[in-house]
């Protein structure tokens, strides 16, 4: 867009989203408006059938229509859980590919990019995807193609990972309509003092420790992505270590050294973290669950699985089940 055109953004939101992502979208905007002195941004709340619609925070929204009666947007997020699914898909998904015909770009927040995904608008496109959803994305649509990256602008399609990355989403939206000197006036206001652009990948939690996975020294840190990429398969310690160009014995001092755990713990964890997303966020059997984190048999999950998170992945999946039908909104969203 060309530098002061006014742009209107809706905001298509499912039951249990996250509600940061819509506040750290909006408010750069309403910011970037006061700056200017007039309205650049616009924006509409959108739901399946125009009815309020209850975010993760227990918090009601009013929409502005329903996605039936959406009209003359430049751009379109979806916000959503994981779960998130349209009543009436056909008609809705239907609609969201009129608008993308018809010059909308499509985008997503968090669990949204889920819904994105089942509309098949995403197809051919990459698409940043929240570290604790992307073994369960993956699962569902292994053909996509995933970064962790912050923020993703393909083309015509805008993804952001989470909350945070909604706003620096805004941001880069803010410099492509207003500038760069707006654009920093509005990140200064909000004391947001790293403008992440895109190529930024996401911190990612170096589990059991009080670090990020890109702090880790570098034999770990090489040792922990081989891990990511083998979660189906295993691959042995000494392996792992070959490939590094280090001995097992000093990859175990370095492990211990930087997380206070063994390799084939941390290894293990990884495995335990990707099968709670399957189990919580997909419906696989757990059967197949086990075999996708290099499990053999699903017993042998159960056990560990009950080790790590004090419940076996039968009860986890009831107990979230049971959540969802108590308060209609799925956990945990960001």
């Amino acid at each position: 867009m060309k530098q002061h055109d006014t742009m209107t953004l809706g905001f298509l939101l499912f039951p249990g989203f996250p509600m940061a992502c819509l506040t750290s979208a909006i408010e750069p905007l309403r910011a970037a408006n006061e700056i200017a002195g007039k309205d650049v941004f616009r924006w509409k709340l959108v739901s399946e059938d125009g009815r309020g619609v209850n975010a993760s925070a227990n918090v009601i929204f009013q929409p502005d229509c329903s996605l039936e009666e959406v009209e003359d947007l430049n751009v379109l997020f979806l916000m959503s859980s994981p779960q998130g699914k349209f009543s009436d898909p056909k008609a809705s998904n239907g609609k969201l590919r009129h608008l993308a015909r018809h010059g909308v770009i499509m985008g997503s927040a968090s669990g949204g990019l889920f819904p994105l995904a089942r509309s098949g608008l995403i197809e051919g496109h990459t698409c940043s995807v929240h570290w604790c959803y992307k073994a369960a994305f993956q699962a569902e649509f292994p053909s996509l193609e995933t970064v962790d990256d912050v923020i993703v602008l393909d083309r015509r399609r805008f993804t952001a990972s989470g909350a945070a990355a909604m706003f620096d989403l805004s941001l880069k939206l803010i410099e492509q309509t207003m500038g760069d000197a707006v654009m920093t006036e509005v990140a200064c206001w909000f004391q947001h003092p790293l403008v992440r652009a895109e190529g930024v990948r996401q911190k990612i939690p170096a589990f059991k420790t009080d670090s990020t996975a890109d702090s880790l020294p570098p034999p770990v840190a090489k040792a922990v992505e081989i891990f990511a990429d083998n979660l189906e398969h295993p691959v042995s310690i000494r392996d792992i270590a070959s490939e590094i160009g280090v001995s097992p014995r000093q990859l175990e001092r370095s492990f211990k050294s930087a997380t206070g755990q063994s390799p084939a713990l941390y290894y293990r964890t990884l495995r335990m973290n990707a099968a709670r997303q399957l189990v919580m966020y997909s419906r696989d059997s757990i059967t197949s669950i086990a075999n996708a984190v290099g499990y053999a048999t699903s017993s042998t999950l159960s056990q560990h699985y009950r080790d790590s998170f004090g419940v076996t992945p039968q009860e986890e999946r009831r107990n979230v089940n049971l959540f969802r039908v108590q308060d209609n909104r799925p956990i945990p969203s960001v």
